[in-house]
């Protein structure tokens, strides 16, 4: 059996028994006492509160919060002239919330931690305001839990955190990096019109349910490296100004991923796809490097180049370039503003090496830059639409004096390439990009 480890601070100790509970209470001591804000007496108790005023810091940790309790604490940071309730810094490290505890648009000045802390009912910060470092590692929300339209201007962590039930995001800003690696997100998880500032990683998250991100706004790199999407997801209009990171993860029974616009680079690779899917992407590239297709699939896209290296399908799977831009549910177009100014919103195929091809359907793809080589079954291959592929140097090429004539006809990349690096080869030929298509 192992021991009951005591808390890194001063801890009340309030009905600890030698034999069942040798620790008691882990709250910490309020400045000047020996026992934490709950087991206070309650003169000792209104003195504390009554001595506190908007913006003073405040240190919780490990406390268990009755409604009435926590109310009194908002209440004695409340700033009567303006009507905001101010804290400082603000620890509340693995304190336990009773019921509900609402802390909506209350303004945390300085850094703010709510490290391995329980919220075993409703939990709303929805409105409230992180003028610093916001923390809430390991923290257990049990209940319904809302951020709506909070604000973290400082680095934001939620890492390893545990909601139970329905969390919302939604139009949260967060000005710094988001962290959320780790999450476990039981129930219908929203971020609809969030806007991440800075990075933001939820690298190995569980999405037990629905993940939406319809609207959200992501102005730098985004990573959802191993991420489990085990139910639905929605990301219709999200943006992506930076790359798009969902290498390894594990799409078990999502039916549709955007229509969503990326200015860089969606990483697919190694990732896993469980069901039937279409992907409506605006990317300037789409990596899918051994991804895995274990039902059809149909991926439609505008402005992108693809890397289909080794990807693997044993299902029909069609790429297809659309001419004209998404439309979305309530009718109206998807935003491209990432590319605008681009010269056309065609799709190229950078490499198929490696693939089977026997269920592999291409429609109106550039395949002038595509590399075939291991790929295998390319007989099936099935090209709808208008399909091109390279040509030789035209009208002709001047080898030394002498003038080079070529008939215009198909030509793979791997000729280019292979002419390209001949002693004496005429000019027009295009040489192997190192590393393309690996």
């Amino acid at each position: 059996m192992s021991t009951p480890v005591p808390p890194p601070w001063p801890h009340c100790a309030h009905g600890a028994d030698p034999a069942a509970d040798p620790i008691g209470c882990r709250g910490i001591h309020v400045p000047g006492h020996t026992a934490c804000l709950a087991h206070l007496t309650h003169t000792d108790r209104h003195a504390y509160l009554t001595d506190l005023a908007p913006g003073t810091d405040i240190d919780h940790r490990g406390a268990t919060f009755t409604p009435s309790l926590l109310q009194a604490l908002l209440n004695a940071v409340h700033d009567l002239s303006t009507g905001v309730t101010r804290f400082g810094n603000a620890q509340f490290d693995s304190a336990t919330f009773e019921e509900p505890a609402e802390f909506e648009t209350a303004v945390f000045e300085g850094y703010t931690s709510f490290v391995r802390a329980t919220f075993t009912s409703f939990t709303s910060f929805a409105g409230a305001t992180f003028n610093g470092d916001a923390r809430f590692d390991h923290a257990v929300f049990e209940g319904y839990t809302s951020f709506a339209g909070a604000s973290v201007k400082g680095y934001a962590s939620f890492g390893s955190a545990i909601p139970t039930s329905y969390a919302s995001f939604e139009y949260a800003t967060f000005k710094g990096d988001a962290w959320f690696e780790s999450t476990i997100l039981k129930g219908f998880t929203s971020f609809a019109h969030a806007t991440f500032e800075n990075g933001a990683s939820f690298e190995s998250v569980a999405f037990e349910d629905v993940a939406s991100f319809h609207s959200a706004a992501f102005e730098c790199d985004a990573s959802f490296q191993s991420a489990s999407f085990q139910s639905g997801t929605r990301f219709e209009s999200a943006t992506f100004h930076g790359d798009a990171w969902f290498d390894s993860a594990t799409f078990t029974k999502a039916d549709r991923v955007g229509p969503l616009v990326c200015a860089g680079r969606v990483v697919l690779s190694g990732a896993m796809f469980g069901g039937p899917v279409t992907l409506s992407l605006a990317a300037r590239r789409l990596e899918c490097r051994r991804t895995r297709w274990a039902a059809t699939a149909e991926l439609r896209l505008r402005y992108t180049t693809v890397d289909f290296a080794h990807a693997v399908f044993e299902y029909p799977l069609t790429i297809a370039a659309e001419s004209d831009p998404f439309v979305l549910a309530d009718g109206s177009e998807l935003a491209e503003g990432a590319f605008a100014g681009a010269p056309g919103a065609g799709v190229g195929l950078a490499s198929l090496r490696g693939v089977d091809a026997a269920h592999l359907v291409l429609a109106d793809v550039d395949l002038s830059p595509c590399l075939f080589a291991g790929a295998v079954h390319l007989d099936q291959l099935r090209l709808e639409g208008a399909c091109t592929f390279g040509s030789p140097p035209s009208p002709a090429g001047r080898r030394r004096w002498s003038l080079v004539r070529f008939t215009q006809r198909r030509v793979l990349a791997e000729e280019h390439h292979w002419r390209a690096g001949r002693a004496g080869a005429v000019r027009g030929w295009n040489v192997a990009v190192l590393g393309a298509g690996r």
